[in-house]
């Protein structure tokens, strides 16, 4: 199934099956345990690794970089930056310890893997540091900065898709067991139950039946905001980037200017009457073309691949293991909410592109925070990449 038609054909044939059998009485128990989500993510990846769809096409670049965007928009549409607010420090707090997570996770599974690595691994980790902190960009940034070599990239790409995205999907999976995890480690809560409250309460004073109209001006809005800021993202990054100062140049690109226009321009419109879209389903149709997306970036995680590179993904899982067990324990210490953990780990690891998916694991209407998390992350990626990069040289 190679033709990008074809493919999407199958991805939502493929969702259409999953929430439907959540309906039913007796399949219906399984999503219980297991939320939809999980299955949007990994049914796609037992497809490519079943060779029934392919890891790679045009298609998953694509609604990448248009129905991501769209999707911004739609879901950030009924925000309550207020109550976002609201939510406290402990946000901020488990976003940087992610970052301190990645940044030391390296050194130590460089120390540990070195024997099975070649002598110029570490500029390869110190890329992919970039990544897991900020996104490809930075990725991009910090290649240039240690001289990493395009072929040591090959096997450190592996290792960024293949092992972020087992991680994605047990974030996803944690997600379904949040209250569970919540009492157990008595985290406080409150503020996200406020915050899902006062969204629950606002999308059921301007419900209505959507029309015609109203599903015309939602998708116009959706998609016309994402061409003017994939757009726009490319102007600004031709005219101004060159004039930022050098450190941000490294970490801003035309995908940033993208999500940051997007973001903003939700943000302006939540203050507006056009909130009053949600009403409308703004946010069901969000959630629609973000589940459209979790079948994409679940298809293009091959495990295959897995295969291809041991030492380098057994580097990466030990890796990852280090920034988890620095998160998990770090939450448990402050009492924080899986929910801050999940989306702090994700801003960093998985960027825009995935954070609001782990969001919306735990409601669609916390989506946006995702967004404003990862975006912070974007700021971090290349100056705590370069900081793992001294300590991954110090190491090798």
């Amino acid at each position: 199934m190679e033709h990008p038609a074809g493919l999407l054909a199958v991805l939502l044939v493929v969702l259409a099956l999953i929430f439907k059998s959540a309906e039913h009485p007796l399949l219906g128990r399984v999503f219980k345990v297991v939320p939809p989500l999980v299955f949007c993510y990994f049914v796609p990846t037992a497809l490519t690794a079943l060779r029934i769809i392919p890891s790679a096409s045009p298609l998953y670049d694509w609604v990448k970089s248009f129905i991501l965007p769209a999707s911004l928009l739609l879901l950030t549409l009924s925000l309550d930056l207020k109550e976002i607010m609201r939510l406290g420090p402990k946000a901020v707090i488990m976003l940087l310890v992610g970052t301190a997570g990645i940044v030391i996770g390296g050194p130590i599974a460089l120390l540990i893997t070195k024997p099975w690595l070649p002598e110029d691994a570490w500029q390869g980790m110190a890329a992919l540091a970039g990544s897991w902190i900020g996104g490809g960009a930075n990725m991009i940034a910090i290649q240039e900065s240690v001289g990493a070599s395009d072929d040591l990239l090959g096997p450190i790409i592996v290792v960024d898709t293949a092992v972020a995205g087992v991680w994605m999907g047990l974030l996803i999976y944690l997600a379904g067991r949040h209250q569970e995890i919540d009492r157990r480690i008595k985290a406080d809560n409150s503020a996200i139950r406020h915050l899902e409250k006062k969204m629950a309460d606002f999308q059921a004073s301007v419900a209505r039946i959507p029309s015609m109209t109203d599903l015309m001006v939602l998708l116009a809005m959706g998609f016309g905001a994402c061409w003017v800021c994939y757009y726009g993202g490319l102007r600004i990054d031709e005219k101004l980037t060159p004039h930022l100062p050098t450190g941000l140049q490294e970490i801003i690109s035309a995908s940033t200017w993208k999500v940051i226009l997007v973001t903003t321009i939700g943000l302006v419109l939540s203050l507006t009457p056009v909130r009053r879209y949600e009403g409308a389903g703004a946010s069901r149709l969000g959630s629609v073309l973000l589940y459209l997306l979790v079948a994409c970036i679940g298809a293009h995680a091959d495990l295959r691949k897995l295969l291809e590179a041991p030492a380098f993904i057994v580097m990466g899982f030990i890796w990852m293991s280090v920034h988890a067990a620095l998160m998990l324990g770090v939450a448990r210490l402050i009492r924080a909410p899986v929910f801050f953990m999940a989306v702090g780990s994700q801003a960093n690891v998985g960027g825009a592109a995935s954070a609001p998916v782990v969001a919306s694991a735990f409601n669609p209407v916390l989506a946006p925070v995702g967004v404003l998390l990862a975006v912070a992350g974007y700021v971090l990626g290349t100056y705590a990449g370069l900081l793992c990069a001294s300590l991954l040289r110090l190491v090798a």
